[in-house]
């Protein structure tokens, strides 16, 4: 009994395994068509926020060169909290009742790094880079919130997914992506406009 049982599992992870391998380039194109699309046209807002601030962007120059840094850093931090959370939901070592205990220790996680990389980035951009104070103030109070939200979010997707009974594997990097852009790029323009003011700068 023993012996059929392991015999099956095995079987199990090989049917997995070869369901990928069989399934064709374009049927896994057609899987993931529709999301990335979906994605792709979420991901305009950000076009569309940075026309918003487009005034404050030709007044403060400096603000525009961290625009690819912030992104690329919160799509990084997502990134590997999404693998993270999508390994350990395949091998079973968490389930969806974990879920808030999982969300609650990527939060502290996130904004640990965020403050550790706020305080390393903002310094070392204004005494090397030769940035403002005030733009390197900026960068050093978004990056906490940034490191965060998209942390929070990574780790919430993929159990909302299984919730809805969605494929965490199709959607939860490409949304993570979206949402994490939108609003870290929000975060910084807001950021920006409230140091500003305290620096007396007006935009």
């Amino acid at each position: 009994g023993h012996g059929h049982g392991h015999g099956h599992g095995h079987g199990h992870g090989k049917a997995m395994n070869s369901s990928y391998v069989l399934c064709s380039f374009y049927n896994l194109a057609f899987r993931r068509i529709g999301w990335l699309s979906l994605f792709l046209i979420s991901l305009s807002l950000t076009a569309v926020i940075m026309n918003g601030f487009e005034h404050t962007l030709s007044r403060q120059i400096e603000l525009a060169y961290f625009v690819p840094l912030l992104a690329g850093h919160g799509g990084n931090t997502g990134g590997q909290t999404v693998g993270t959370i999508l390994s350990a939901l395949s091998t079973g070592s968490i389930t969806l009742k974990d879920g808030p205990r999982v969300v609650v220790k990527e939060l502290f996680s996130g904004l640990t790094v965020g403050l550790m990389l706020g305080c390393i980035v903002g310094p070392l951009s204004h005494f090397l880079g030769g940035i403002s104070t005030h733009v390197a103030t900026v960068v050093s109070l978004t990056l906490p919130l940034l490191s965060t939200i998209a942390a929070t979010m990574a780790s919430s997707i993929p159990f909302l997914c299984l919730i809805f009974g969605l494929d965490p594997e199709v959607i939860s990097a490409p949304a993570m992506t979206t949402f994490v852009d939108v609003s870290g790029l929000l975060c910084y323009f807001h950021i920006a406009h409230s140091v500003f003011r305290w620096h007396g700068l007006d935009l």
